[in-house]
């Protein structure tokens, strides 16, 4: 065991909860055969969708590119196994919180797998611009959860001071990243070595929970290996949500994010362990993200376990390798018990940000969904990690006050489910703040369309005017003008008749 790092403090709220990660540690994590079609969606990442650059019938490689990335917020798309384009097609996809409907590319497999399509000689760069360049090529992006592209949150032009690597897994059943730290821990390092380097950071703080102890003497090991002074480990409370940037950052460091801001603000970058290892796996090998390991766990699988499994795979996949559902099994849930939400079907495809399905059984899952009146009790404001009131968010969701939303600080909510375990009313507060997000984000830009719009109404008035104006004076240059030239013209007839009249009075006139 390593030794104890004494925390610097423990953040604010918080619940001791079961873990139930025996469930699906028993062991080594397993591998899925390539299954026969492939829906890999163009949805990947936090920010805007890839483009797919392939066509229905085309013939794909493994590892070859299939998604070109539109925004600077984004990841290239690759395939993970070799095939033809079956179609193009939309389809539910799962994200973060919510699943959406996106573009995907669906691929008829091989039998074989196949090799990964070769790297060019360059894929990995000597300069930093050409690095982050090839993070983005690579479709690297954070494999936590929010899956928010690596290369944009390492090449923050902000000074960063501290890599905080995230191995805590704090949420209930998930142990994706505890069995790759026993697997990989020397890949782990390696990726963090990189990530230092392109972030310019001066140390990494690896950050374990204390119940993971396999994990923490493989990493252990693996750090005193390494022998980089820049590496210390910490073992910190197996508490939820330990593993959130900003419960780490308070927890390693005693420094508060701002509210609305990142870590970045404040000279920190925290990436998780598994993003680590995808880096490292591409500087090694040139291989894109092609894969990566998701729990399949509850009590309602036969078989929980840990399973390397490639992007695109539909969940039923996963499940029929782990033996399939039982009889007992109610409902799944993609990702953990608390900040999961529930799938309709296990005709869904993983992403990059799919870490866990829980399948659960009626002793586990709350049917009862009646509430009772809020009592005021303040339980939720004391177990709330982000320092929030969501008793007074829950009265200003349901009003719709948006002003008062922000006022009082949503968008800081990280939707972690403490809230509704503490309620003694049994009031579902996460589903409304995740719901007031939505109808907030919808307000905003609501707002700024009528802004938008009274702005070209302003601008359309003053060039109206101006327009007004324009023709008024046109008008009286032209009155003024026809006036001269009346004038002149009077003058000039006078004048000619004046001569006119001259000449009959000139008695040297001859007849």
């Amino acid at each position: 065991m390593p030794e104890r790092v004494k925390i610097h403090r423990k953040f604010t709220g918080g619940l001791p909860l079961r873990p139930y990660k025996a469930l699906s540690t028993g062991a080594a994590a397993s591998r899925l055969t390539i299954p026969k079609r492939l829906c890999i969606s163009m949805q990947q990442q936090s920010g805007a969708p890839a483009m797919a650059c392939v066509t229905p019938g085309e013939r794909v490689e493994r590892g070859q590119l299939i998604g070109v990335p539109t925004a600077t917020l984004g990841a290239a798309v690759h395939a993970s196994a070799c095939g033809r384009v079956h179609a193009l097609e939309q389809r539910p996809v799962p994200t973060g919180s919510r699943l959406v409907v996106a573009d995907c590319v669906v691929i008829d497999t091989d039998p074989e797998p196949g090799p990964a399509s070769a790297p060019g000689a360059d894929h990995w760069p000597g300069d930093r611009a050409g690095r982050l360049a090839a993070i983005r090529r690579a479709g690297i992006v954070g494999l936590g959860g929010a899956a928010f592209p690596t290369a944009d949150k390492l090449g923050c032009d902000r000074a960063c001071e501290t890599l905080i690597l995230n191995g805590a897994e704090c949420e209930p059943y998930i142990s994706c990243d505890d069995m790759l730290m026993r697997e990989t821990p020397d890949s782990i390092l390696a990726g963090a070595a990189i990530m230092l380097e392109i972030a310019c950071a001066s140390r990494c703080i690896v950050a374990i929970e204390r119940d993971k102890i396999r994990a923490l003497e493989t990493m252990a090991d693996a750090v005193r290996r390494f022998a980089d002074e820049r590496f210390t480990m910490v073992a910190i409370p197996t508490i939820y949500p330990a593993g959130g940037e900003r419960q780490l950052v308070e927890m390693l460091l005693g420094l508060e994010v701002p509210s609305g801001g990142h870590p970045i603000d404040i000279g920190v970058v925290c990436q998780n362990v598994g993003t680590a290892h995808a880096l490292a796996n591409f500087v090694a090998s040139g291989q894109p993200l092609l894969s990566r390991i998701v729990t399949v766990t509850g009590r309602g699988v036969e078989a929980p376990q840990n399973v390397h499994a490639p992007i695109g795979a539909l969940i039923g996949d996963l499940l029929a390798h782990c033996g399939g559902l039982n009889e007992r099994a109610s409902r799944l849930i993609l990702g953990g018990n608390m900040m999961g939400y529930s799938l309709p079907t296990a005709d869904i495809p993983i992403t990059k940000s799919t870490n866990c399905v829980v399948a659960l059984t009626a002793e586990d899952v709350r049917d009862d969904t009646t509430e009772w009146p809020c009592i005021r009790c303040g339980e939720c404001a004391a177990a709330c990690p982000a320092r929030l009131l969501p008793q007074e968010l829950l009265r200003a969701a349901t009003g719709r006050r948006f002003e008062r939303l922000t006022a009082l600080g949503l968008v800081d909510c990280i939707e972690c489910g403490c809230c509704d375990v503490v309620c003694p009313s049994h009031i579902l507060l996460t589903a409304r703040f995740r719901a007031a997000k939505i109808e907030l984000a919808e307000h905003r830009a609501h707002a700024r369309l009528a802004d938008a719009a009274d702005e070209r109404y302003l601008r359309r008035k003053d060039r109206q005017l101006r327009e007004a104006d324009a023709a008024r004076h046109e008008q009286d240059e032209l009155k003024a003008r026809l006036a001269g030239d009346e004038a002149s013209r009077r003058a000039a007839l006078s004048a000619a008749v004046e001569r006119a009249r001259g000449r009959k009075r000139s008695p040297d006139e001859p007849e």
